[in-house]
């Protein structure tokens, strides 16, 4: 306790610190208030029924779930940041597949990166109107949701200039985090909608446990849930370090020009490479079954039947099994796309630096690859299995609401978003000759592993 007070203490000397988490909480703290404020002209006490209704694990379920409840509340800020983060992972695979997109990343340097923010910028204008279209398609659709006394095309247009707002509204809240705050101000409004949740999971989980008697279930849940979220920060920071030698090079001591040795160092690759994103793309493509069923099974009244209906149940064991297998699947995909083994190999070519016992040029290359492939694996099935565990803890009696919490996007997210941003206090806190937040050792922040890799 007494080390924790000292950190503290240690934080709030540093100014230029204590600016940067005053910042980052004004910031978060009017995102959230965005989040409460209603479209005009649309009845909330409608919207709440029809949420009600509906699945929990649905496509819309986990968008609210992103947005924090922003996206069943319809306020000004129902689509949060997601069209920005959507915007960003389409300029980002762009990169992998036109020269162009490749040009901008890689070789024009600040010019280059300011030219895809600007695109990204512009595709999340477009993305917006397309999703606020379909969203208000969606409150339409919904018995009462629009007060009749309000004309049709004023509530389309007003609301979709209101949404597109909000959405950059939102983008440029993250921005500002980024530039001024503390950690990454679009993930950070992410954490921030799912963790808004907890709190009420937490507790209707405690009273559904306490008026059943099951306090021994209790305390085993959180036992568990600590496990799983070590075990997760574990994976998230796992690297295997690939050795590497930059040769040898010449230096003058005194009338003589003699060889020094050469420098050591690693190139760190992550055992999860591909992050949140194989889980996001496994669910996104689970929710297609589910919407071809709704259309195409006769109407609400008829219910899907064999393997439809154990495919689009959530909590089926084929339904996650498929999802598990979904995950794996996509985990070497995504990989694949962001290790890149021949760039490694030309810019250690490029710096003159090679793997020792690993010939420069194809060999270092295809060493890359294999080491890739092999560190995927653990990777993919930790994925695989993270994304599977709130059906379970819901099968084995969990409230849903906080089984959420055991796994999944949700958990990924926040773990992710909470370490980055720990880094960046404990590098404000070392750089001031201060004790870092940790006891012993470092926290290993994505700014130090990938050191090498940023450079190529």
């Amino acid at each position: 306790m007494k080390k924790f007070i000292t950190t503290i203490q240690n934080i709030w000397k540093i100014k230029e610190l204590r600016e940067r988490i005053a910042w980052t909480v004004g910031m978060l703290f009017i995102f959230r208030i965005g989040s409460f404020i209603v479209l005009p002209g649309v009845e909330p006490a409608a919207l709440d029924k029809a949420g009600q209704a509906s699945a929990a694990n649905d496509l819309l379920g986990l968008i609210n779930t992103f947005t924090g409840g922003a996206f069943q509340n319809a306020s000004i800020m129902a689509l949060g940041i997601m069209p920005y983060i959507t915007a960003s992972i389409i300029v980002q695979l762009l990169g992998f597949a036109m020269p162009y997109f490749q040009r901008l990343q890689q070789k024009e340097g600040e010019s280059g990166r300011k030219k895809l923010n600007q695109i990204t910028r512009l595709l999340t204008v477009a993305i917006t109107l397309v999703q606020g279209g379909g969203y208000l398609t969606y409150i339409n659709s919904i018995p009462g949701a629009i007060d009749p006394s309000m004309p049709k095309s004023i509530f389309w247009l007003s609301s979709t200039i209101i949404l597109s707002a909000g959405t950059v509204f939102a983008m440029w809240l993250g921005e500002k985090i980024t530039d001024k705050g503390l950690g990454n101000g679009a993930s950070l409004l992410i954490m921030i909608g799912i963790i808004s949740r907890l709190p009420a999971a937490f507790a209707s989980e405690i009273a559904i446990q306490i008026n059943t008697g099951g306090l021994f279930m209790l305390i085993l849940e959180f036992a568990l849930l600590f496990v799983i979220i070590m075990a997760t920060v574990l994976i998230i920071q796992g690297v295997r370090r690939v050795p590497i030698q930059f040769a040898k090079h010449m230096v003058q001591r005194g009338s003589s020009v003699m060889p020094a040795a050469g420098v050591r160092d690693y190139i760190p690759i992550k055992v999860n490479a591909a992050g949140v994103m194989p889980i996001i793309f496994a669910q996104a493509l689970m929710f297609v079954p589910a919407t071809v069923a709704q259309f195409a099974g006769g109407g609400a009244n008829s219910a899907p039947t064999g393997f439809m209906r154990q495919l689009i149940d959530p909590y089926s064991l084929f339904s996650e099994m498929f999802v598990f297998l979904l995950v794996v699947g996509f985990t070497y995909v995504y990989t694949a796309l962001l290790v890149n083994p021949t760039q490694y190999a030309e810019y250690l070519k490029r710096q003159n630096a090679f793997i020792p016992g690993i010939k420069p040029g194809k060999p270092t290359a295809d060493f890359i690859d294999a080491v890739t492939t092999r560190i995927t694996l653990p990777g993919s099935i930790f994925l695989g299995i993270i994304a599977i565990l709130p059906g379970l803890a819901r099968a084995f009696g969990v409230n849903p609401a906080f089984a959420a919490f055991f796994g999944g996007t949700s958990l990924l997210i926040g773990v992710a978003v909470i370490l980055d941003t720990l880094q960046q206090v404990e590098s404000h806190l070392l750089m001031r000759r201060y004790d870092g937040l940790v006891k012993s050792g470092r926290l290993q922040g994505r700014s130090k592993l990938q050191s090498i890799g940023s450079n190529m």
